[in-house]
Formats: structure tokens, sequence, C-alpha cells
């Protein structure tokens, strides 16, 4: 079937925010009396809140209590003071142009915050281009990558069915979210994971300009699920 969307991550593949986001995490457990490394949380970057914080502190929930506040303090971090020092991804804005004009439908699934998103898309200097496509974020989904939750809710919003897009992200969570919710996946390289570790992806490039370089040869270039031979 002919490819008809793009079901598009932001952080890690369009922003470089990962690491920025892994630091906002250790600075929020910080505060509240949790001594999380870097070293620890950078590997858990691309799930959200709701799967880190039992996961290093167990006991403890995004919803409630400590827990909460923890997670409040690290979105503040995010929004105020990171925000503005983040840079977009080689060719983030280029490869948003090129999927618009060969006609594909965008739709945003991030695990990111509203509040976060709206930072992130100005930051990566695409707001103004998705200004007026469907957005999915942490509110539409229950729980947050690597369940499929935000995929599903973009598959719905844009009123496809799994195999008329393919999602483009950055991280092992972005592959198993999609999988599961039966949507293949482009990954980029620039999120800081490794080949190994994004297994299950249909092409693996180095970020949206190392796509754009082979872009006639990958999926969105031949608008199916296949890879054209070099």
């Amino acid at each position: 079937m002919t490819l008809q969307g793009i079901l598009l991550d932001v952080d890690g593949t369009l922003i470089l925010s990962n690491d920025a986001h892994a630091n906002a995490w250790v600075e929020a457990f910080a505060a509240f009396g949790h001594p999380i490394s870097y070293e620890q949380v950078r590997p858990l970057i691309g799930m959200g809140g709701d799967q880190i914080i039992p996961m290093l502190t167990p006991g403890l929930s995004d919803q409630e209590g400590e827990g909460k506040k923890i997670s409040t303090h690290r979105r503040a971090t995010m929004v105020e003071q990171l925000g503005p020092t983040l840079s977009p991804t080689k060719g983030a804005r280029q490869l948003v142009e090129k999927l618009q004009q060969d006609g594909y439908s965008i739709v945003v699934a991030s695990s990111a915050s509203p509040e976060e998103l709206e930072v992130l898309l100005e930051a990566a200097d695409i707001k103004d281009l998705l200004s007026d496509v469907p957005v999915t974020s942490s509110s539409d989904a229950e729980t947050s990558k690597p369940a499929p939750d935000i995929v599903s809710a973009a598959l719905k919003r844009g009123g496809f069915e799994p195999n008329q897009v393919v999602m483009i992200g950055d991280s092992p969570y972005d592959v198993a979210a999609a999988n599961t919710a039966g949507v293949e996946v482009i990954m980029f390289r620039c999120g800081g994971f490794n080949d190994s570790e994004l297994e299950g992806a249909i092409a693996i490039y180095d970020d949206p300009a190392d796509l754009l370089a082979h872009y006639d040869r990958s999926p969105l270039g031949t608008k199916t699920l296949k890879l054209v031979e070099q």
C-alpha cells in the first residue's frame, strides 16, 4: 500500500533534546533527595515520567505525592531553563518541508507534555510548518512509550490505518511503541542510541539530513515500506 502519512516524533528526532531531558531528570530527582545519576537516566530517555519515576524510585508515581512533584519540577526545568538552549537536528526543517512538498500528511506523535511540545517545536524551528497538523502529546496517552498509546492516538487523529504510515523517531521506545501498534519505523541515530538498540526499524539514518541525502531510495521516496537497492 502507498504510504500516505508520517507519524513524527520530536525529541531527539527533530531537536537535540535528549541530553537536556536527562539532565533535567537528574536535577528534579536531586531536588527531592534522590541521587539519581545521568548514566541511570539517559538510557531511559524516550519514555515518559510515568515510566521513568517508578523505574528509578520504586514506590513513587508521577500522578501523586512526591513523584508528581518530581515530574512537575522536571517539566518546569525543560520549559523555563533548557528550551532556549536547544538546537534542531541537522536537516530537521528541510525534512519537514520535503515531507509536506511530497504530499504526506503529518501527525506529531510525542510523549512530551503540551507545554514542553510548544517549546520544543519553537526551538526546532518547525513550529510554523506544523501549525496546522494534528498533534498528540502525553495528554493523549494513558501510558507513555514504549506502550503503543501515543502511536494509536496519532493514527486515530490522522485517520490512518497502520499500513498507511511510517513513524520517524530516535529511541528504542519509538520502535517498540510503533511496532506494537502495527506501524513500521524509520530511526535516527542523533538521539544517542546505536543500531542494535534500534533493532526493528526498517531503516536507520544519522539524522534528518542523512535521510534527505538518501531520500529517493528510502521508504519515503518510494512511498512504500521498502528500501531501493543502491
